[in-house]
């Protein structure tokens, strides 16, 4: 299966390793192949800049989808947004609710409870799920999210489970078993994991596909971006480290850095059976360009 052959995708990872700058890649990557592409970031709209929009033209997200280009729209996933969604879905009197939800007491009360941030976003993320053009089809073709953190991803792809433990029944369990029906098909749904060539985040990395196997969200690959570049063969470097050995010069870090890369990779591939897709290390001021061919090129071999 090609990458563009699934619908959503979650782009996760620790913090540092490039996960915006992906998504963003694979974003614009889809829309040039005609796909209505919706870009998501979880946050809230009021809370400033927006690393995501920024790399794709925009200073800020609203909740409502921008349209950047034919095929291309951003948006923040909000919290409230899914809160009022689903409450309107199930209660009547919608200003009623909408005025409700606007009070800072309540919502500093609502926000207290365990999950209920992460139930917003995820209502939210059905919103623009299940949102169909006049003809039927969904209005969007393509959903990449760029995810938090490691433990805050894991409690979202999580909280169906979770939820669904309590309450087994009623509104909310539908549309948390809608929901499901989305993001644990592997035919609609997988995550990527970004992660770099290096000890702790390859670390980080195989506790987080772990935890995804364990919430069952399918699993696409690792992108294991930045990987420096090795311009010698065996023989080359034999001789290489023999010359270093006796006289050393400088770039001895930089043939370090490759050796500990390959190091990183080895114990990624050896503790993991999903696709790993390497990306090189691009030193040019705007690596979007380069970055989205070199995706996109990897990802249509995707198995």
């Amino acid at each position: 299966m090609r990458f563009l052959d699934r619908r959503i995708h979650l782009i996760t990872g620790k913090g540092g390793v490039g996960r915006t700058t992906v998504t963003a890649a694979l974003a614009r990557a889809a829309a040039r192949h005609g796909r209505r592409t919706l870009a998501l970031e979880i946050g809230d709209p009021d809370g400033g800049y927006s690393p995501l929009g920024r790399l794709l033209g925009r200073e800020t997200l609203s909740e409502t989808p921008a349209r950047l280009s034919q095929h291309l729209s951003v948006a923040h996933l909000w919290a409230p947004v899914g809160h009022e969604g689903f409450l309107r879905s199930v209660l009547p009197g919608g200003p009623l609710i909408k005025s409700a939800l606007k009070s800072r007491a309540l919502r500093k009360f609502l926000d207290a409870a365990p999950s209920f941030h992460e139930m917003g976003v995820f209502f939210h993320l059905l919103l623009l799920l299940e949102a169909t053009r006049e003809d039927g089809q969904p209005e969007h073709e393509v959903i990449l999210i760029d995810m938090p953190a490691t433990g805050h991803t894991l409690a979202l792809t999580g909280l169906p489970d979770l939820l669904l433990g309590l309450i087994p029944r009623g509104p909310v369990a539908k549309a948390l078993r809608r929901g499901q029906a989305f993001m644990n098909n592997p035919a609609q749904a997988a995550a990527w994991v970004v992660t770099l060539p290096e000890q702790l985040p390859v670390t980080e990395s195989l506790e987080l596909l772990d935890g995804l196997a364990r919430t069952q969200v399918p699993i696409g690959g690792v992108l294991l971006n930045r990987y420096p570049d090795d311009p010698f063969d065996p023989e080359e470097r034999a001789a290489l480290d023999a010359f270093m050995a006796q006289h050393p010069a400088q770039g001895g870090l930089a043939l370090k850095r490759i050796d500990q890369a390959q190091g990183a990779a080895d114990r990624l591939r050896a503790g993991t059976d999903a696709l790993i897709v390497s990306l090189p290390e691009v030193w040019v001021d705007d690596p979007g360009p380069v970055l989205e061919a070199q995706l996109h090129a990897a990802m249509r071999r995707t198995p």
